[in-house]
């Protein structure tokens, strides 16, 4: 069978990579959610693949970088472009379509403005444009404010974002009503929960839906200090099945799954991570972390594995978590209210702001704001085998 080629972009988005298309451009068969869509996703980033090396197409073997995205002119009032997101596993044949990527959400701007997907009246020469995007998996709303010079995206600049290796254009990203749309913000009502887990014990838990399903719990009651890197994780078996463990009972918990298997199938969504007080680190470039320049330590699981950094949509997930008074992320941060924190994760650290109030005893929160970049690697055509759907 010859190979055929699908118009496509391959962006860093924050502390991501992934690829991606606008819906009319793929294949008719694909334009639609369905076998045929998720298959050719699979062969665009080369899943699966019992190596887990993604050898034979544009993933780079992390969950970092084995990210798709289908973009479109909006329908909904108001918003200019529609956002979907799939995380493509690396070594089974599924792509999840639970949750959102904030990381990439930098590129959907950018991409949005320069592929004609917003309105050319909308679109200064200069100065910042402001892009409404709808994020369909969520159903949810982000406003993404792209920086534009001489009438295109301006993506270079000298804006630092710890995990990427070299500056560009700050994108200020905000999520509005960021509970991510499966419920309310703390599904079980309680802003601390117990989770009661064979073989492990009882655990304080915090279990939030905000940017993103999180379950968060405290690093000292599981043996860790939240310093930790990806190399004190990742190839330890048994460490990375007892987190795996732990995000599963969450997410029965939070009413995600309606048993323990169907974790397996829904590896994107709820997110595990755990949290402690600010101490001293040296970050994954070598570079040394100060206590007193940050609010708390946050490490994060993704895909099975311990982020290099921190999820954009986590980031959210802690963000509102430390603006709620007694919650796990807002003790660890010294407790009382607050509306940004600044945590050290293992590539650095992030400012992240939120507010939240209380009404008729429920939380909410307005908005999460966050500031990332994006730019494009390349742009062109990705081919794959006519007979892969």
């Amino acid at each position: 069978m010859p190979q055929i080629k699908i118009p496509a972009v391959y962006y860093r988005g924050g502390t991501s990579k992934g690829i991606i298309f606008k819906r009319t451009d793929l294949p008719e068969a694909a334009q639609q959610p369905g076998e045929a869509r998720d298959k050719i996703l699979l062969r665009v980033l080369g899943s699966p693949d019992p190596y887990k090396q993604q050898i034979d197409g544009l993933g780079n073997a992390s969950s970092s970088t084995s990210k798709a995205l289908i973009l479109d002119k909006s329908d909904q009032p108001g918003h200019d472009v529609d956002y979907l997101f799939g995380q493509v596993s690396i070594d089974k044949p599924f792509v999840d379509w639970s949750g959102n990527c904030g990381n990439m959400t930098a590129a959907v701007g950018a991409f949005a403005v320069s592929q004609g997907l917003v309105d050319k009246s909308k679109i200064p020469s200069d100065g910042i444009c402001t892009v409404k995007i709808w994020q369909n998996n969520i159903g949810k709303t982000i406003i993404a404010h792209v920086p534009m010079q001489n009438g295109e995206v301006l993506e270079t600049g000298d804006f630092e974002l710890d995990g990427v290796a070299f500056p560009a254009a700050e994108v200020v990203i905000e999520f509005l009503d960021p509970a991510d749309g499966e419920g309310s913000m703390f599904p079980t009502g309680n802003i601390v929960d117990e989770l009661d887990i064979p073989g492990i014990g009882r655990l304080k838990a915090t279990l939030i839906n905000a940017g993103i399903p999180t379950v968060f719990v405290n690093a000292a009651d599981i043996g860790y200090t939240a310093t930790e890197l990806q190399a004190d994780i990742n190839g330890d078996a048994d460490k990375l099945a007892f987190f795996e463990k732990l995000r599963a009972y969450g997410a029965l918990k939070m009413g995600l799954i309606g048993n323990l298997e169907e974790a397996e199938t829904r590896q994107h969504t709820p997110k595990i991570a755990f949290v402690a007080p600010p101490a001293d680190y040296t970050a994954s470039s070598g570079k040394a972390v100060q206590a007193a320049d940050i609010d708390l330590l946050v490490r994060a699981l993704s895909m099975g594995k311990l982020h290099h950094a921190m999820m954009g949509t986590a980031s959210v997930a802690i963000a509102t978590a430390a603006a709620v008074p007694g919650t796990l992320v807002n003790l660890a941060a010294g407790g009382g209210e607050r509306e940004a924190v600044r945590f050290g994760h293992p590539s650095g650290t992030l400012r992240v702001g939120a507010a939240a109030e209380l009404s008729d005893g429920q939380w909410t929160a307005k908005k999460a704001v966050m500031s990332r970049s994006a730019r494009v690697i390349m742009e062109g055509w990705v081919r794959v085998p006519e007979d892969c759907f």
